[in-house]
């Protein structure tokens, strides 16, 4: 099975490491979709994104099986064109998945075929969000406990640009 976890990932935090790694327990293939959201300023761009998430899950375990694309357009055409089996969504509470269901539901008007599965964050990244890691890193903040290393030294180090 072959299963999409679609996001800016701007930056990607430990939340969204979690499901991509819970999301291997049951998928024989994940392709992490970075898409450009218009509705969001983007601090890194889409190919900063993409080095990001390789370098963030280098040398874990399952990698091989991980991809990462980076797309524009919509989610259903990009379902599509990687042949996938289902699109994984993490939720931090029901407010997310209330805001989210709208485009589920759009999305399985385009394609019958196209499954969205919920995968509820663990306990310990339910407040972690990337809005809330670049506000606390564009204030000099600790957010080691929140991103992988090199998330950490690019948002704290400067390297990174906007879009």
């Amino acid at each position: 099975m072959t299963a999409i976890c679609p996001g800016s990932f701007d930056p990607i935090t430990n939340g969204h490491i979690d499901i991509i790694r819970r999301t291997l327990r049951f998928a024989d293939r994940v392709i992490v979709a970075i898409c450009h959201n218009v509705y969001k300023e983007g601090r890194f761009s889409p190919e900063e994104r993409a080095r990001l998430v390789h370098e963030s899950l280098e040398g874990a375990a399952d990698s091989h099986r991980v991809e990462v694309r980076v797309f524009s357009g919509l989610i259903v055409d990009f379902f599509n064109e990687c042949g996938a089996d289902v699109i994984i969504r993490g939720v931090r509470g029901p407010s997310e998945y209330e805001r989210d269901l709208p485009q589920t539901q759009a999305n399985r008007l385009m394609n019958p075929r196209l499954e969205t599965l919920y995968l509820p964050s663990d306990p310990a990244h339910v407040f972690l969000s990337s809005s809330i890691v670049k506000e606390i890193a564009a204030f000099g903040g600790d957010i080691d406990n929140m991103v992988p290393a090199c998330v950490a030294a690019a948002l704290l180090n400067g390297n990174n640009r906007r879009q």
